[in-house]
């Protein structure tokens, strides 16, 4: 069953939509994997924005070709590969995707390619273990409220700090006025 060279133009021409897209393509072999279990795979990248394209990899070469940005990823196009496009959430797609392959346990990172150059399975893993954006933006909120309080603090501390500074200027009057009088 093969394709007509309009659909294979079609599919060359979806490839480079979806990459110009992206921040990261990994590529991974996913000989042996079913039906069923690609879908499971694109279910859980699905919430991260990510998706899993299994094409051949002539298709993905012709896609990258000309390409600064995705040209190092023809290294990787070999046997049988899937890519995982990811759009922003780079550390939640690829936890998606080692969750599920620590259930799967029949595919392997090849590599990836990220601004024009190739990453290796342990670079890629390295990104996976980066903060994801909802943690980041908790972070940045704790931060932003830590920041919040002390200068809240602070500020109401200014008037009683200004009460008391009065005070004991006043204090110190009335006491030097009190030994004048002496």
């Amino acid at each position: 069953m093969g394709r007509t060279l309009e659909g294979k133009k079609q599919i060359v021409a979806d490839l480079k939509e979806q990459l110009d897209g992206s921040l990261l393509a990994v590529v991974i072999d996913y000989k042996g994997l079913s039906v069923a279990e690609i879908t499971d795979l694109r279910n859980r990248l699905r919430p991260t924005g990510a998706t899993c394209k299994v094409t051949k990899n002539t298709l993905m070469r012709i896609a990258v070709d000309g390409s600064e940005t995705w040209q190092p990823m023809t290294e990787f196009c070999k046997e049988s590969s899937a890519f995982l496009l990811i759009k922003d959430d780079l550390s939640g797609a690829l936890k998606a995707y080692q969750d599920f392959q620590k259930a799967s346990k029949k595919t392997e990172i090849r590599g990836g390619v990220m601004d024009g150059r190739a990453l290796s399975e342990a670079d890629v893993k390295a990104i996976a273990n980066l903060p994801s954006k909802e943690q980041l933006i908790a972070q940045i909120a704790g931060a932003i409220n830590a920041v919040t309080t002390k200068v809240a603090v602070g500020i109401k501390e200014v008037p009683s700090s200004l009460a008391r500074s009065l005070q004991a200027v006043a204090d110190k009057d009335k006491d030097s006025d009190q030994q004048d009088a002496a």
